[in-house]
C-alpha cells in the first residue's frame, strides 16, 4: 500500500510538472507569436531576468515598449523614467543587453541580412528602378520640394503599397500617418487601393492617422506609436511634414538653437523605431528661396529647411520638383549607396505611375 501511495504521489507531481511545462510553453509561443508579428522582442521577457512587473509597466508608461527600445536607449533615458532608480536602471539594461546583440559582427553577415531588406513599391517602376528597388524599411527617407511636387501624393501612395504582399512590392504591414499639414485625404486611399484590388475599407482601417499641432504634440506622438508598434506589425511611418511646427514654433535666431536641438530628438526618435521595428519612415520636408547674394548665380536657389540635423538623420534625401503637366522629376540629391541621378514619375487619380510618353 505504501508503495502504491508513493506511486500516486509521484504520479501526481508528473502530472503538475507536465501541467507546468504546458503553461511555460504556452507563454513561450504567445512570446513567439508577438515576434513574429511586429518583430521585436516583448519587454514581458524581462520578467523572466528578475525584473519586477511593476518596473516594466513604468518602462511602458514611458514608451519602452521592446527589449530592443530599452537595449537602444542611454542610462540618463532609462534614469528619466519615474520610480527606475539607478540600481535598478542598471540590472534592466545589463539584462538587455543579454537579451540583444550590441556587439560586433562580419560584413558578410550584415550583407546577407541587407538582402533581406524589403522595398516598398512607389507605384512608378522608372522610381523604383532609381531608388534600387523602393523606399527602404529601416531608415529615413526624406522627400523635400516646394508646393505640387508629389511629396503628399507619394505618401499617400506608400499607405497602400505597404499592405501588399513582398512579392507585389510591399511589407505585409499596417501604416501610420502624422499629419502637420493638414493635407491627409483618405479618399485618395481609396482609389489606390482599388488600383491594386485591395479592399478599401480594409486598406483604411490598416491607416492609422494622427494630427500634429505643435513640435511638442508631434513629438509625444511617437511615443504612442512605439506602443502601437509593439501590439501590432506596422511597416510604415510618415511624417507630413516633418519640419511645418518648427517654422511657426520657434521664431527668429535666438530660438534657433531650441529649434535645432527639438528636431534633432524628434529625428533622433524617428531612427529609433526604425531601428526597433523595422518599419520605413518617411517624412517630408518643406524648403526655402535663397535671397542671399550667392542665390542669382545658384541653378536652383531652393533649399531643403532644418540645417544640418535634419541632413545628417536622413539616409535618403529625394529632391522633388515639378516637371510638365502632371509629371514631377524625382533626384538623388544624398544617398550613402545610390548614384545621383533622376527619374520621372507622374501623378494620378490612382496614386504615383510612370509617365506616359
Amino acid at each position: 500500500r505504501r508503495a502504491d501511495v508513493m506511486m500516486g504521489e509521484e504520479e501526481e507531481q508528473e502530472v503538475g510538472v507536465g501541467e507546468d511545462v504546458d503553461d511555460v510553453e504556452q507563454n513561450q509561443d504567445e512570446m513567439d507569436d508577438v515576434e513574429d508579428r511586429v518583430n521585436t522582442t516583448p519587454l514581458s521577457a524581462l520578467t523572466s531576468k528578475g525584473i519586477a512587473a511593476t518596473d516594466i509597466k513604468k518602462l511602458q508608461e514611458a514608451g519602452f515598449h521592446s527589449i530592443e527600445g530599452v537595449s537602444f536607449a542611454t542610462k540618463k533615458q532609462i534614469l528619466g523614467v519615474k520610480g527606475i532608480s539607478e540600481a535598478k536602471a542598471e540590472k534592466i539594461i545589463a539584462e538587455a543587453a543579454r537579451l540583444v546583440n550590441m556587439g560586433f559582427f562580419s560584413a558578410a553577415e550584415y550583407h546577407i541580412q541587407r538582402q533581406d531588406q524589403l522595398m516598398l513599391t512607389t507605384g512608378a517602376e522608372e522610381l523604383n528602378k532609381l531608388l534600387g528597388g523602393g523606399i527602404e524599411t529601416g531608415s529615413i527617407t526624406e522627400l523635400f520640394g516646394e508646393f505640387r511636387t508629389g511629396k503628399t501624393q507619394l505618401c499617400h501612395t506608400l499607405c497602400v503599397t505597404c499592405q501588399l504582399p513582398s512579392s507585389m512590392g510591399g511589407a505585409e504591414g499596417k501604416a501610420m500617418y502624422i499629419d502637420a499639414e493638414g493635407t491627409f485625404r483618405p479618399e485618395r486611399l481609396v482609389s489606390i487601393a482599388e488600383r491594386y484590388g485591395l479592399d478599401s475599407k480594409a486598406a483604411l482601417d490598416n491607416v492609422a492617422y494622427a494630427r500634429a499641432h505643435n513640435s511638442d504634440h508631434q513629438l509625444q506622438l511617437l511615443t504612442m506609436a512605439a506602443a502601437m508598434m509593439s501590439e501590432s506589425r506596422y511597416a510604415l511611418l510618415v511624417v507630413d511634414s516633418a519640419t511645418a511646427n518648427y517654422r511657426t514654433d520657434y521664431c527668429g535666431r535666438g530660438e534657433l538653437a531650441a529649434r535645432q536641438q527639438h528636431l534633432g530628438k524628434f529625428l533622433r526618435c524617428l531612427q529609433r523605431l526604425a531601428d526597433e521595428f523595422g518599419i520605413a519612415v518617411v517624412i517630408t520636408n518643406q524648403v526655402v528661396a535663397q535671397v542671399d547674394g550667392g542665390a542669382m548665380f545658384a541653378v536652383d536657389p531652393k533649399k531643403p529647411i532644418g540645417g544640418n540635423i535634419i541632413a545628417h538623420a536622413s539616409q535618403t534625401r529625394l529632391y522633388l520638383r515639378k516637371g510638365r503637366g502632371e509629371n514631377r522629376i524625382c533626384k538623388i540629391y544624398d544617398s550613402p549607396s545610390l548614384p545621383e541621378s533622376e527619374a520621372s514619375f507622374a501623378i494620378a487619380e490612382i496614386g504615383i505611375r510612370d509617365c506616359e510618353e
